[in-house]
């Protein structure tokens, strides 16, 4: 699976110009007691790409995606899915989207095979055993067609609410924590039939505690904090604007201390003397290094290695919802 830095550019129908399929305007919901889970959210998501929405507990992620999905009604504000309203054409909005719950709900006593398909008939589909013995092959479900779902372990049955999901041949599909407490192995598997799907066209949008797995595989990022969205970015842009780099000289001679024209907050000497770090943005990358290794030389300061490093997207999610009231950037949807 691709790097941050090796990712694949976007598929042409997830690109900035791609047309929503998801468009939120002004959604909030209040709870009885007074809470404000919501606080009028607009967001609009691509078609055709995977969006990773990311925040802390208690943020109001799970509210919004229930909310789209039908589970929880909104108490203002519009919401379409593939260009039908949640509200006043909820059938067809609803047959728009596939949905994989964090929690284990199965129906213990049904077979694979039969769960699938009474969830594909559900939705008014027209049976299709072609298309959901692919579902079940390319989850790895084919040979456990037949056994009772109780019978299963954690990461099959986790695999059953994908097939679920995915039975009606939605072209949204919203994936809650969905790898939560499976092995490495099928969280790999999981991924690889994401990005192929995606590929297909089907709109991913993601919540997950693994940010790494955001970072990995998202096209964009979103992150709500207090029922409000504080940032949407590319994600590589989002590295490129809020994360930090540095660069770290071992020196072929140590130093004591920094000499008095070098001392700065962007750059700090080892306790032992023997590395020089210097912390920077993207856009002073270029004219900011070049200035320190001339000013490094100018002093007869040598280095015999260096490397760089670069801040992850945990990090800066980290620094965008520490503090409770903190905006973050300008959100660009």
């Amino acid at each position: 699976m691709p790097s941050v830095s090796e990712a694949s550019p976007l598929p042409a129908h997830a690109r900035s110009d791609a047309p929503a399929i998801v468009s939120i305007k002004g959604l909030t919901k209040t709870y009885a007691g007074g809470f404000q889970a919501l606080k009028g959210v607009d967001l609009d998501i691509r078609r055709g790409e995977i969006f990773a929405l990311l925040g802390p507990n208690g943020a109001g992620k799970t509210t919004l995606i229930s909310i789209v999905c039908g589970i929880v009604n909104p108490s203002g504000g519009q919401v379409l899915a593939d260009g039908h309203d949640i509200v006043r054409d909820y059938r067809a909005a609803r047959s728009a989207i596939g949905l994989v719950p964090q929690e284990l709900h199965t129906d213990a006593f049904e077979t694979v095979w039969d769960t699938v398909k009474f969830s594909r008939g559900l939705y008014g589909r027209a049976p299709n055993a072609a298309y959901l013995e692919k579902v079940l092959r390319d989850l790895s479900l084919w040979e456990k067609r037949g056994e009772k779902i109780m019978a299963l372990s954690g990461g099959m049955k986790r695999r059953v609410l994908i097939a679920k999901a995915l039975s009606h041949e939605p072209t949204i599909l919203f994936l809650d924590e969905p790898t939560a407490g499976v092995d490495v192995e099928l969280r790999r598997e999981m991924w690889a039939m994401v990005s192929q799907l995606r590929d297909s066209g089907v709109t991913i949008i993601l919540t997950t505690h693994y940010i790494d797995e955001a970072e990995e595989m998202a096209d964009r990022v979103g992150v709500i904090n207090h029922g409000e969205i504080v940032l949407v970015e590319e994600k590589r842009a989002l590295m490129r604007k809020l994360g930090k780099k540095q660069l770290t000289l071992q020196l072929q001679t140590a130093l004591s201390a920094l000499p008095e024209a070098l001392a700065s907050d962007a750059l700090s000497l080892s306790q032992d003397g023997h590395e020089l770090v210097y912390t920077f943005d993207a856009q002073s990358e270029e004219t900011g290094i070049a200035a320190l290794l001339r000013r490094l030389g100018e002093h007869g300061i040598d280095f015999k290695d260096l490397h760089t490093s670069q801040s992850s997207l945990e990090e800066i999610f980290v620094n965008l919802v520490k503090s409770p009231r903190q905006s973050g950037p300008e959100v660009r949807a």
